[in-house]
């Protein structure tokens, strides 16, 4: 038995098989070889397998978010049976007497370059996939197995760190919980945990190495350890306290279908926040009242094009087709920072979390921009949506954001495509936005209180920092004071002010939120119920 100390960043307990994953750093090397056809015979299995994972791809994004955002596997699948492509390889390997995993890398940058080389887009498009299956039919030959989140059973997953690209892939519904070597309490893998109600650790100083597959562990979020390979004792002990837990989240539910009313009368909307279609299930589950932020990069993750128009267009309609006319509110592209995506060709920063991200992307490459406010202007009329523009300093951006919505209106009318236009709001997530919220609040319809960046710029501190984390204080004076003063400034405009940030789950600040006049708190879906809990059992006044 070995028992393994972090950070929490969501309590509970859990006890399960353990998978263990590692990055993919699978290096081709050159080797000679005596026997070309046996070669090429591993690449036809390494194709048949190829084949297999991509189907399985296929079946679990035609679940998710719809034949269009599907066909993309149905392609590369096509693409592993190219006869150019295959030929290229076949005849390195032959000519050269070299491994197949070499053939396959050089015909695969070969092709990619080639087709980047060319004007016509849609074939420019093509250099990633072929680099994509490339890379994937290299895995195969190595032997490297990747994680089969579809049919694993429900595990633990332990590993370095985990990426955006890297949670929004998993099935969620086959993770017990997380823990991590690395990673910051304010990292996308913890509020991924918070939103899926689930254990996990950050910090924890394991070996990878040593961790295998199958082992037995116990994440306690209470604790903050880590059990690997716990005693029969520690097994019993531990299956009491989940049974324990268990009994606490059934009285949760009592609460669903009640009103967020404190009880001296004050109401406030309770929503929650998701990052793909796949989670609207977690938001109907807690019984939220709506969305409060739809982390729409995610449909950015995870893949390696622009999702195109209709892609965009078919995700918001199915999201705001199943909230059934509960206000589903969508924040525009927010790439960048910790969110990087190769195909946007993004350079290195020296400090990206202040530089070249969300808003900035969108009004310097209006493109990526305008496609996705089709997307949504035509999705409007599929339900309640409201649009929410992130990382705001200035009302000339808003100005400008204004401008482009304008000469989309103008196409898609000119098209004869239905559209709406929708409520629009923009993330106070900036001290510049904050102090200026009064010029704001004439302009847009609400707020919503970025609090994760609020706080990273107000206090300096560089959130996914695990360093900094004993300093990052979201409590801090300055920061409610700034939340106070956005409400505040937001009232006297007539518009409302909402709360979409971790701290809006913080449930020690439920009391002060509520008295504040914060119209809305959106929180992951596990908080819900708890922060509903909160509201019932207070007063609003003193």
């Amino acid at each position: 038995m070995n028992v393994l100390s972090g950070k929490s960043v969501y309590k509970g307990i859990v006890m399960g098989p353990v998978v263990v994953l590692k990055k993919d750093d699978c290096q081709v090397k050159r080797t000679k070889i005596e026997d070309a056809e046996a070669e090429i015979a591993r690449i036809a299995s390494a194709i048949e397998k190829s084949k297999e994972q991509l189907q399985a791809l296929y079946e679990k994004a035609l679940g998710e978010v719809g034949e269009t955002s599907a066909m993309i596997f149905e392609v590369h699948q096509m693409m592993l049976e190219d006869e150019d492509y295959l030929d290229a390889v076949y005849n390195i390997i032959r000519t050269e007497k070299t491994n197949a995993e070499y053939a396959v890398a050089v015909t695969g940058d070969n092709f990619a370059e080639m087709f980047a080389g060319m004007d016509d887009d849609y074939m420019k498009a093509r250099a990633a996939d072929i680099k994509d299956i490339s890379n994937r039919l290299i895995r195969n030959l190595a032997g490297y197995e990747s994680v089969d989140f579809a049919n694993m059973e429900p595990s633990i997953i332990i590993a370095d760190d985990l990426t955006p690209s890297e949670t929004v892939q998993m099935d969620k519904s086959k993770i017990l919980a997380f823990a991590t070597v690395h990673g910051s309490t304010n990292s996308h893998t913890a509020i991924l945990a918070r939103m899926m109600n689930i254990p996990a650790l950050i910090g924890v100083p394991m070996d990878l190495e040593q961790v295998k597959s199958g082992m037995t562990a116990i994440v306690d979020g209470f604790e903050g350890t880590v059990t690997l390979e716990p005693s029969e004792e520690i097994r019993a002990v531990t299956e009491a306290k989940i049974k324990e837990e268990e009994e606490k989240k059934n009285l949760l539910l009592e609460l669903k279908g009640k009103e967020n009313v404190t009880l001296d009368g004050k109401s406030i909307d309770i929503f929650a926040n998701i990052g793909s279609v796949g989670d609207i299930g977690y938001v109907l589950e807690n019984d939220a009242g709506g969305i409060g932020l739809f982390r729409s990069e995610f449909l950015y993750l995870g893949r390696d094009t622009f999702p195109t128009e209709e892609e965009q267009f078919q995700a918001y309609k199915q999201v705001l087709q199943t909230m059934a006319g509960k206000k589903v509110v969508i924040r525009t592209l927010d790439i960048g920072a910790d969110k990087q995506v190769d195909y946007f060709g993004l350079e290195k920063e020296e400090n990206p979390a202040l530089g070249y991200r969300a808003i900035r992307i969108c009004l310097k490459q209006p493109d990526i921009f305008r496609t996705q406010l089709r997307a949504l202007l035509r999705a409007a009329v599929y339900g309640n949506l409201s649009i929410m523009y992130p990382m705001i300093t200035s009302t000339e951006e808003v100005v400008q954001i204004y401008k482009i919505v304008d000469e989309v209106e103008e196409e898609l009318a000119n098209e004869e495509i239905p559209f709406k236009i929708p409520e629009q709001g923009i993330m106070v997530e900036t001290p510049a936005a904050v102090m200026i919220s009064d010029e704001l609040a004439q302009m847009v319809d609400f707020f919503s209180i970025g609090t994760n960046d609020l706080t990273q710029y107000t206090l300096a501190i560089d959130r996914q920092n695990e360093k900094l984390d004993d300093f990052y204080n979201p409590h801090h004076k300055a920061i409610l004071r700034m939340i106070k003063m956005v409400v505040d400034n937001a009232h006297k405009a007539g518009k409302w002010a909402g709360i979409c940030g971790e701290l809006g789950a913080d449930l020690d600040l439920t009391e002060e939120f509520v008295r504040m006049g914060v119209d809305e708190l959106s929180v992951a879906p596990s908080m819900v119920l708890k922060v509903r809990k909160n509201v019932r059992e207070m007063t609003a006044e003193i």
